[in-house]
């Protein structure tokens, strides 16, 4: 029996498409393509197919044809690598793809036949979400009109799809209603077996100094320290913060590079050290550790030594750090925006404060710490919330479900165990 071939698609492999592509290998009746630019990355039983990465170099004069032009560029880089393979006699039953970079522009003129989702992620609005929400970043015409620009690739791309998939249903109803009937909200999995509570582990600082679980930490963690995930509030609660907390040690993971926020302003190459020059840390600036990006066991560790667990975001994509903060027993205490109420409900597994409010964010986590019979049962509900609606095994079987009703309308194929 010819195996049903599956060609997954995303500039940064595997990136949302970790566990599902992995899943998909160790099943006999598929065989799994990976189409990527990223060097250096593999999957058990999966053929890695590279594409160049598409020159960036700024060729218009219209700013607002400077998002479109670098995902057109994208999108011709996927087509000739997808060119190439049919030319090789491939012919995939089933694309799934992020439209996010523009690699799912021109898949439908290849292969007209095959099966697509695309991954709706984010769709840009005026209102409501990310734009405005901030005074940090005040709304202009130029940025809405540019807004409007990002959003052309992800319209061509999810127009050519049988069916989209979201993680959340806050990120699902940012998508325009036209759109909304060919979207299913399932998330991309949460390991629960892996990430759990360890009252035994360790966090060793870059100082050499060992952090346990008897140590009064607080955790944040962002992929990059920026305003779309709270870091500038973050910034000017810490002198308020380590006065209330005089043993508190905090801990903060991420890098100094720019992933949703704009451009800090010049002469600062990163937003970190912008915050940093507007709201010194002062007193106590020792006990707040800047330990960079982490490896996973690592980061993984820091969250099963948290006494407090930090997790800010503008109305926006939900990380999947508050999810695993949540699976590993953190006590989560989180900005009050629209993609964390679907997760958190304050005061039941975990505790929101307004974003914008850094006053409010100090009060929180005090008095949490002062709490640890809340805390326990904070900590308890948060694992029981991503277990039961969040683990791995159950988003795997659904997207499974999935994939079946878009190749067969309906099917027989065993989810991964």
């Amino acid at each position: 029996m010819t195996p049903c071939e599956i060609l997954f698609i995303h500039q940064n492999m595997p990136g949302q498409f970790r566990f599902l592509a992995a899943a998909f290998a160790q099943l006999p009746q598929f065989s799994i393509t990976f189409l990527t630019r990223r060097e250096g990355v593999e999957l058990k039983g999966v053929r890695t197919v590279r594409y160049p990465s598409p020159d960036e170099t700024r060729a218009t004069n219209e700013p607002l044809l400077a998002p479109v032009e670098k995902v057109v560029r994208f999108g011709r880089a996927v087509l000739a690598a997808a060119l190439e393979l049919r030319r090789d006699g491939y012919v995939p039953d089933l694309i799934i793809v992020h439209p996010g970079w523009g690699e799912g522009l021109f898949l439908r003129d290849v292969w007209p036949q095959t099966k697509i989702i695309t991954y709706g992620e984010y769709y840009y609005q005026p209102d409501g979400g990310d734009i405005g929400f901030d005074p940090l970043f005040p709304v202009t015409f130029e940025n809405l009109a540019r807004t409007r620009m990002m959003n052309t690739h992800l319209l061509l791309g999810h127009a050519q799809a049988d069916a989209i998939l979201s993680p959340t249903e806050w990120q699902r109803s940012r998508h325009p209603d036209f759109l909304q009937s060919r979207i299913t909200t399932i998330f991309d999995g949460i390991d629960t077996t892996r990430i759990g509570p360890a009252p035994e582990a360790r966090y060793t600082l870059p100082d050499g100094r060992v952090l346990t679980r008897a140590d009064e930490v607080i955790t944040f963690v962002s992929r990059n320290l920026e305003p779309h995930r709270g870091f500038h509030v973050l910034i000017r609660a810490l002198p308020d913060l380590l006065a209330r907390r005089p043993d508190a040690q905090v801990v903060i993971v991420g890098g100094t590079d720019v992933s949703y926020s704009p451009n800090p302003p010049p002469p600062h190459n990163s937003w970190k050290d912008c915050l940093l020059s507007l709201h010194p840390i002062g007193e106590g600036a020792d006990r707040v550790h800047f330990v960079g990006k982490q490896a996973y066991g690592d980061y993984l560790a820091l969250l099963q030594v948290s006494a407090a667990h930090l997790y800010l975001t503008f109305p926006f994509v939900l990380s999947w750090s508050c999810l695993e903060a949540m699976a590993a027993g953190c006590l989560v205490i989180a900005s009050d925006t629209a993609p964390v109420r679907e997760v958190i409900d304050h005061g039941r597994n975990g505790l929101l404060f307004p974003f914008h409010d850094h006053g409010a964010l100090v009060e929180t986590v005090s008095g949490a710490l002062d709490d640890p019979e809340q805390g326990a049962a904070l900590r308890a509900a948060a694992r029981a919330t991503v277990v039961e609606r969040y683990d791995l095994r159950l988003c795997l079987a659904h997207q499974v479900q999935l994939i079946q009703r878009v190749l067969y309308g309906t099917g027989a194929v065993t989810a991964p165990a």
